[in-house]
C-alpha cells in the first residue's frame, strides 16, 4: 500500500545495466544479463462456485536467459488458495512478512554465514536470522541449480530451506526486499554478490602472518615478555592482541594506568620489534563508566522496552552503546582514537558484536534506527563501520578489524570475523571447518576462529594438546592465523584497592605446551612465513573479485559431483587442498582428489593423478595437503614428521 523504501542496509548504489523489459496483456518479462523475472498476472477472471472472481495475482518466476527456471513463488494450489507473499499487520503499520517459494529437492544450497554445525549442504535445514556469540546470519544462500539469493532484510528472522518449500519470514518489516543473481559457475555467483554488496579492503601485511592472543594477558610487561620471547627464539609475530578489560570500567574506551602505565612507550617497543598491538573494544557501557551520564543524556545508548535498563552483566551491569546512531559511532571512535589510534595502536578487537544481550530477548531492544526485532542484524556491521570510517578519515589505509560478528556488506568494512567462544573439543573443531566455507560463500573472505577453541583446553592435558596441534595445523590454512583461549587453570587479579578484576587464563603461547608440540607448532609459525607472497594473492583475490580465501571443493571443480558433497576438505585459495585431521588418534585420513590435473602432498612430494580417493599418512606433525599441477614447489618438505 505504500511507496518502495530503496533501503541501502548492504546493496551498493547500483551499476548502469542494459535492462531489457517485454510487456504482453498478462505477462511482463524483465531480463538482465543471464537472469530474467517473469511476472504473470491473474486479473480474477476466474469465478469460484458462488459467481464472486477470485483476488487479482502475480506470480514471479526466475529463469535463466535460455529460460530455465531457476526458483519460482510458491504456486496457491488450487484450493488451497495459498499466497507465496503474505504480510501479517503489526499494530503501527509494519508487517511480519513471509516470502514462500517452490523447493528444487535436488538442488544443495551453500552460504548463510556462520552456523555452529558440521553440515555444508543447507537442504533442509531451518535457519535462525539472528545473531548470537558465535552464530552470524549473513542471509546469502547459493544453489547448485545456478543461482544466488540474498534476503536484503536486517529484521530476526527465519530461513527454511525445506524438500517442499523454501521460505523466509521476517518478525517486523516494512517491505518485501531481495535479490537475486544467476550464474553459470559458483564463482559468478558469489563475485556478482559481492559486486554488489561490496569487496573486502586489501589485506594489510601484518594480516598474512601469525597472531598471539589469550585471555588475558593484564599488563603492559606480559605483553612486552611474549613480544621479547618470540624475538628471541626466532619466531614470527605479526600481531600481539590486548585482551578485554584492560580499561578501569566498560564504555571508558582506554587502559587503566594501574596496569599500563605507559602504553605508548609499550606501542612503540613492540613495534621496534616488528608487532602491531591489536586492542580490545567493547560496546558495553557501564553504568560506572565515566562516559556513561554524557552518553545517555545525548541517547548515544539502546534502550530496553521496559523493566530495568541493564542489558549485560559481566563484572558490572551495562548497556550497549547503540551503533545504528552515527552520533554513537562518532563518539565511541573519538575516545578510541584519542585513546588508542593516536598512541600508535592501528588495529582493533570489536568484541561482543552481536550484540551479546544476557538473554537474547530480540523484541526488549530499540535502537536509533528503529526496534531490534526490525533491523537489529544490522548492527554488527555499523559498529565495523565506524571504525572503518574513522581510521580511513585518519588516514589508514585499508584496515582490518576482528569482529565476533557480521552481517551482509561488513566485508567492505574492514571485518575480519572469528567464530566466537567456542569450546575446547573437536567436536567445535570440525563445525569450524564448515562454517568458514559458509562465510566465504556469503561474501565475508576474512575469517578466523581461536586456535584450539576458547573454552576449557588445558595445556596439562595430553587430549587437549593433540587437538590444538590439529587445530593448530589447520590456522595455517586459515585467512588469519591466530592463538588464542581461556586456558586452565584461571588465576584470580584483584585491583590494588582490593577489588576483584576480570581473571586471567592459564599460559597459551607456542612454548606452553611441551617440547614435543613446540617443535611441531614452530615449524608452522615457519611455513605460514614462507606462504605469505602466496597468502597475499589469495588475499588480493578476495579485495579484487570477491573470491573466498577458504573454499568449498566445488567453488573450484564445480563440474565434478564429488566436490559438491565433500565437506571435511577444501581449497585455500586455488591452488592448495587442505584435509584437516578432525578425529582425535587419527593417523591417516582419506583425501578426495578432483579430476584435471595433479596434485603434489606437500609432506612427501608425492605425485597423485586426480580423480580419486587416497588414503594420506597424517602422524600428529603432519597435516595432508596438497598443491594442484606442481605449483608451489618451494612448500614441498615444509611439512614433515
Amino acid at each position: 500500500m505504500g511507496e518502495l523504501l530503496d533501503t541501502d542496509y548492504a546493496l551498493l548504489p547500483p551499476q548502469p545495466s542494459d535492462v531489457d523489459v517485454k510487456l504482453d496483456t498478462d505477462v511482463a518479462v524483465v531480463r538482465n544479463g543471464r537472469i530474467e523475472a517473469v511476472l504473470r498476472s491473474s486479473r480474477g477472471t476466474v469465478l469460484t462456485i458462488n459467481a464472486s472472481p477470485e483476488p487479482p495475482r502475480c506470480e514471479l518466476e526466475f529463469r535463466t536467459a535460455t529460460g530455465r527456471t531457476l526458483l519460482k513463488e510458491l504456486s496457491p494450489g488450487g484450493s488451497l488458495k495459498l499466497r507465496a507473499r503474505r504480510f501479517d499487520p503489526i499494530a503501527g503499520g509494519d508487517h511480519r512478512v513471509t516470502a514462500s517459494f517452490e523447493s528444487d529437492p535436488g538442488e544443495k544450497l551453500f552460504g548463510m554465514g556462520q552456523y555452529q554445525q558440521h553440515l555444508l549442504d543447507l537442504k533442509g535445514c531451518t535457519l535462525e536470522l539472528a545473531h548470537r556469540n558465535s552464530q552470524a546470519s549473513v542471509p546469502f544462500v547459493l544453489s547448485s541449480a545456478g543461482y544466488g539469493f540474498f534476503w536484503h532484510d536486517p529484521s530476526i528472522g527465519r530461513a527454511t530451506f525445506g524438500v517442499n518449500r523454501t521460505e523466509w519470514h521476517a518478525q517486523s518489516s516494512r517491505q518485501l526486499d531481495y535479490w537475486i543473481t544467476a550464474g553459470d559457475e559458483p564463482a559468478q555467483i558469489v563475485r556478482a554478490y559481492t559486486a554488489a554488496t561490496g569487496r573486502a579492503p586489501m589485506m594489510p601485511e601484518h594480516g598474512l602472518g601469525f597472531w598471539q592472543c589469550k585471555l588475558r594477558y593484564w599488563n603492559a610487561e606480559q605483553l612486552l615478555d611474549v613480544a621479547r620471547e618470540h624475538v628471541r627464539r626466532g619466531l614470527p609475530l605479526d600481531v600481539l592482541v590486548c585482551d578485554y578489560f584492560h580499561w578501569p570500567h566498560m564504555g571508558d574506551f582506554r587502559f587503566d594506568e594501574e596496569y599500563f602505565p605507559d602504553p605508548r612507550a609499550m606501542v612503540a617497543e613492540l613495534r621496534s620489534m616488528g608487532v602491531e598491538l591489536m586492542v580490545s573494544v567493547w560496546p558495553q557501557v557501564s553504568l560506572a563508566s565515566e562516559n556513561y551520564e554524557e552518553m545517555r543524556e545525548a541517547n548515544l545508548l539502546v534502550r530496553s522496552e521496559s523493566g530495568v535498563d541493564v542489558q549485560m552483566r559481566f563484572q558490572e551491569p551495562s548497556v550497549f552503546f547503540d551503533a545504528t546512531n552515527p552520533a554513537a559511532r562518532q563518539y565511541v571512535w573519538e575516545k578510541c582514537r584519542e585513546n588508542y589510534y593516536d598512541l600508535g595502536i592501528r588495529t582493533f578487537w570489536l568484541d561482543e558484536a552481536e550484540p551479546e544481550y544476557e538473554t537474547y530477548d530480540f523484541a526488549q531492544y530499540r535502537y536509533h534506527l528503529g526496534p531490534n526485532l526490525q533491523i537489529g542484524n544490522l548492527y554488527p556491521q555499523l559498529y565495523a563501520q565506524g571504525f572503518y570510517d574513522g581510521q580511513v578519515a585518519a588516514g589508514q589505509a585499508d584496515p582490518v578489524n576482528l569482529v565476533r560478528c557480521a552481517w551482509a556488506g561488513s566485508q567492505r568494512y574492514g571485518a575480519l570475523v572469528w567464530s566466537g567462544d567456542i569450546s575446547s573439543t573437536w567436536e567445535d573443531f570440525r563445525r569450524q571447518i564448515t562454517a568458514g566455507l559458509q562465510m566465504g560463500i556469503a561474501g565475508i573472505p576474512w575469517w578466523t576462529t581461536d586456535i584450539g577453541g576458547f573454552y576449557d583446553g588445558d595445556p596439562g592435558d595430553e587430549g587437549f594438546r593433540e587437538l590444538l596441534v590439529r587445530w593448530f595445523q589447520w590456522g595455517t590454512f586459515c585467512p588469519i592465523m591466530r592463538l588464542h583461549g581461556f586456558r586452565l587453570p584461571v588465576t584470580p587479579i584483584t585491583h590494588a584497592d582490593g577489588r576483584p578484576n576480570c581473571p586471567t587464563g592459564a599460559e597459551n603461547e607456542v612454548w606452553s605446551y611441551g617440547a614435543e608440540v613446540y617443535d611441531i607448532l614452530s615449524t608452522y609459525l615457519h611455513l605460514r612465513e614462507r606462504m605469505r607472497p602466496y597468502v597475499r594473492e589469495v588475499m588480493r583475490q578476495a579485495h579484487e573479485h570477491g573470491d573466498p580465501v577458504m573454499r568449498p571443493m566445488f567453488y573450484g571443480y564445480p563440474d565434478d559431483d564429488r566436490s559438491w558433497q565433500v565437506d571435511d576438505q577444501y581449497l585455500f585459495g586455488p591452488a592448495l587442498l587442505v584435509a584437516p585431521v578432525l578425529q582425535p588418534g587419527a593417523r591417516q585420513r582419506e583425501v578426495f582428489l578432483p579430476a584435471g590435473g595433479s596434485w603434489t602432498e606437500l609432506s612427501s612430494g608425492r605425485r597423485f593423478d586426480g580423480g580419486q580417493v587416497v588414503t594420506l599418512e597424517a602422524p600428529l606433525a603432519v597435516i595432508p595437503v596438497l598443491a594442484r599441477n606442481g605449483s608451489h614447489p618451494e612448500l614441498v618438505g615444509t611439512i614433515t614428521s
